[in-house]
């Protein structure tokens, strides 16, 4: 497969798919058409077992073989902002490519609008408020940060999250089902970096090292359109490396020779129509290019290595665009992203599938298509199935935003969107370090200020907000006519208050008595438990020596290695000791310390 053709050798065979999701998906989108025991101890709020998928131990069709290899990337803050989606003015050949030879799957929708709380509910199939992840970031609670507009902090102490015992990160139960996995590199789960997740976790961690015979799972980030590289140097001034990391990839930029016109996008009804922002459209369109070529490159590798018709290439992204009003919200601009799925064997090569599908639903669509047996505490289903019931709707959620205090919730059904907002003490958009270095917010607080706000913005910074918003995104794709008052639209308001409430009863929501509380039952006296040391029994076995082991530390998972191995192997039964050498073991429970290590003998 000769990934790496220009956009004009590919636009002939994805134009008639353009025209039909243009007309569609697109237009409705808004994107330019032109140019624990923490459960217990929070009442129980936590029904984990919701929403579960089926156990299925047979690799889904398409898969080309019975264990496929998998690569999943995941790049950051991009909306469908993608050629194969209908936007002309993305050049993405290598991924239009990818979605000419697989399925480009039209409603997926992320659980929130930002990283963090995102990647904890991808990587688990469960909802981040039922995790305890939903704060973003954990990390960043209590931690002060200086910016333009003041000093900005919350009250609290950093920490991480400690799921219910029984849960899982997918990779780990892909781990235990024989994959061999890897992540470049990012790891922003909210419940720390268990060691037990990846066999090779960092910037080095290469498939190319999985055993010969065993399948691999390879998981890659990539930054290249992530809301920091929008920031143009003589506005970043909110932290001390902002200005260095726009230089820096200023110099990126530069090699790409032409650039994007900024007279050639189209700026979305969110955001007001000025030079400054139609720059930064602009140049997030010359990262799309960047991150473009990366892509290809990795797509390349499979093919050279030749292990590309054994592979699942899959292509999303974290959350929706970097841009104000876009990224950290909950709106269909924050949480809408492409999803495309390439089969070795081309099933359905150049489909395009409507169906709704939850960042939820990840999870245990990767179990079934490696046989890997489900699990009880998966909230999402794998809808990717013909055979699985399809969803109704989709949910979402936005809570605490580094140093800004927010609770709202939001369902999503094919047309309609309803949020709930429960601080609507709070404003729109709140002063936040980080976002204060684009220049598009910047312009927003000078035309709120000067008074020169477009009408159809100036909610952005009134307090209080509205308590609910109800929203046609088939009229209304920007999600800017609140409805929720329209008496014509009563019945779909009640409709789509109920399926939330009801979705709330059934995944539960830590946290409800706030943030710190929450924290105070996962980690008791603001001190992180440690996980305890795993327990060996042993037997004779032919001569040898057999070992089982066991954790006193409920949900931990366990890894061991020989002596003279430096990588970690997740124990999962009896191991055989080898003559003359020593077992080495320890355990982690996700959120805890991990515990210290035994020997053995």
């Amino acid at each position: 497969m000769a990934i790496r053709k220009r956009m004009g050798e590919i636009r002939a065979a994805i134009q008639g798919r353009r025209r039909g999701i243009g007309h569609s998906f697109f237009a409705r989108s808004g994107i330019p058409t032109v140019n624990r025991f923490a459960a217990v101890l929070l009442l129980c709020v936590s029904p984990i077992a919701c929403e579960k998928a089926p156990s299925d131990e047979t690799p889904g069709d398409g898969a080309g073989s019975a264990r496929p290899n998998i690569v999943f990337i995941v790049v950051e803050d991009l909306g469908p902002r993608i050629g194969a989606y209908g936007d002309p003015l993305a050049e993405t050949p290598n991924i239009d490519q990818l979605a000419a030879e697989g399925i480009t799957y039209t409603n997926v929708f992320t659980s929130a609008g930002v990283c963090a709380p995102s990647r904890a509910a991808l990587m688990t199939g469960v909802h981040q408020q039922a995790l305890g992840a939903q704060h973003m970031r954990t990390s960043s609670f209590g931690r002060e940060r200086a910016g333009p507009l003041g000093t900005f902090g919350t009250d609290g102490f950093a920490y991480e999250a400690v799921p219910p015992p029984d849960v899982k990160a997918f990779p780990e139960l892909l781990r235990a089902n024989g994959y061999y996995t890897t992540n470049n590199s990012k790891t922003d789960y909210q419940f720390g970096q268990p060691f037990t997740i990846w066999d090779e976790n960092g910037r080095d961690a290469d498939w190319r090292h999985a055993p010969a015979g065993q399948p691999f799972f390879a998981m890659f980030s990539q930054n290249l359109t992530h809301e920091s590289r929008l920031f143009i140097p003589a506005h970043a001034t909110a932290t001390d490396d902002a200005a260095g990391r726009a230089r820096e990839h200023a110099e990126r930029l530069a090699l790409l020779g032409t650039r994007t016109d900024p007279a050639a996008v189209i700026v979305p009804d969110y955001l007001p129509d000025t030079p400054l922002v139609r720059q930064e459209i602009a140049q997030h369109y010359d990262n799309i290019r960047l991150m473009d070529d990366w892509v290809g490159e990795q797509i390349s590798l499979l093919e050279e290595e030749g292990v590309l018709d054994e592979t699942v290439v899959i292509f999303t992204t974290d959350h929706g665009d970097g841009f104000p009003r876009a990224k950290r919200f909950i709106y269909d601009s924050g949480l809408h992203v492409p999803f495309i799925v390439r089969y070795p064997d081309g099933k359905r090569a150049g489909a395009q599938d409507d169906r709704l599908v939850s960042f939820v639903d990840v999870a245990p669509y990767f179990l079934h298509m490696t046989g890997t047996p489900s699990r009880s505490f998966i909230q999402g289903r794998n809808v990717f199935d013909d055979d699985t019931p399809q969803r109704r709707y989709v949910f979402a959620a936005r809570d605490r935003l580094d140093e800004h205090p927010d609770l709202s919730r939001a369902v999503r059904d094919e047309r309609y969107k309803f949020i709930r907002n429960q601080m609507p003490e709070r404003a729109l958009f709140a002063p936040l370090y980080f976002r204060e270095n684009l220049g598009s917010m910047q312009e927003l607080r000078r035309l709120a200020a000067s008074g020169d706000l477009p009408e159809r913005l100036s909610h952005y910074f009134a307090v209080p907000r509205v308590p609910e918003e109800l929203y046609d995104t088939e009229t209304d794709p920007h999600e800017l006519i609140n409805l929720a008052a329209d008496p014509e639209h009563r019945e779909t308001l009640l409709r789509m208050r109920s399926a939330l409430d009801d979705w709330l009863r059934r995944t539960g929501e830590l946290g409800r008595e706030g943030e710190r509380a929450m924290v105070l039952a996962m980690w008791p006296d603001g001190e992180q438990p440690v996980t305890l040391a795993p327990l060996v029994t042993s037997s004779d076995e032919n001569g040898g020596r057999s070992v089982n082991l066991s954790s006193p530390t409920t949900g931990a998972s366990i890894a061991y290695r020989f002596s003279g191995e430096e990588g970690w192997r997740l124990y999962t039964g009896a191991v055989s000791i080898p003559a003359g050498t020593t077992l080495e073991a320890k355990a982690i429970r996700y959120g805890y310390a991990e515990s210290v290590s035994i020997s053995y003998p």
